[in-house]
């Protein structure tokens, strides 16, 4: 499950003003109370104990390894252009979501006035998150990818 999925969760219950919506894929299980059970949700694994506020004050993945929401770096884009995850379509991409990056490797194509330029990682981690979709069109300083 994808941050962008349980930020969508949480505005659901938030917009509707229900009091509480659970989900479950594999070994997570989500529950996110809204505003008038309490003020924040909760996000568990199969640890018990490894849970934090959700809503309130954003929202991320847990796993049984835990996660330093502070060590996560996010890899914005140096230039305005199109974003392509693979060197042509019938390839596969450069990365998916669970994927260990060392640094230099590269991540993505952006194409910026007919020049296909290769965006590589500046350090060693696992992609988190994948903040765009194959042909968006990106901006200066838009979040591509979030690596732990």
């Amino acid at each position: 499950m994808d941050i962008k999925t349980i930020k969508a969760l949480a505005s659901i219950v938030h917009d509707m003003n229900l009091s509480s919506i659970e989900v479950e894929e594999g070994d997570l299980k989500i529950k996110i109370h809204g505003p008038q059970t309490a003020e924040r949700s909760t996000v568990a694994t199969k640890n018990p104990q490894a849970s934090l506020p959700a809503y309130k004050s954003g929202v991320a993945e847990v796993s049984d390894k835990g996660l330093d929401f502070n060590a996560i770096y996010t890899l914005k884009a140096p230039m305005v252009g199109v974003f392509y995850a693979a060197e042509n379509e019938n390839a596969k991409p450069f990365v998916t979501v669970g994927s260990k990056v060392k640094k230099g490797d590269v991540l993505c194509i952006i194409e910026a006035m007919k020049l296909m330029n290769e965006i590589t990682t500046d350090r060693d981690g696992e992609i988190v998150d994948i903040c765009v979709s194959n042909g968006d069109i990106v901006e200066f300083g838009q979040t591509l990818f979030k690596i732990f």
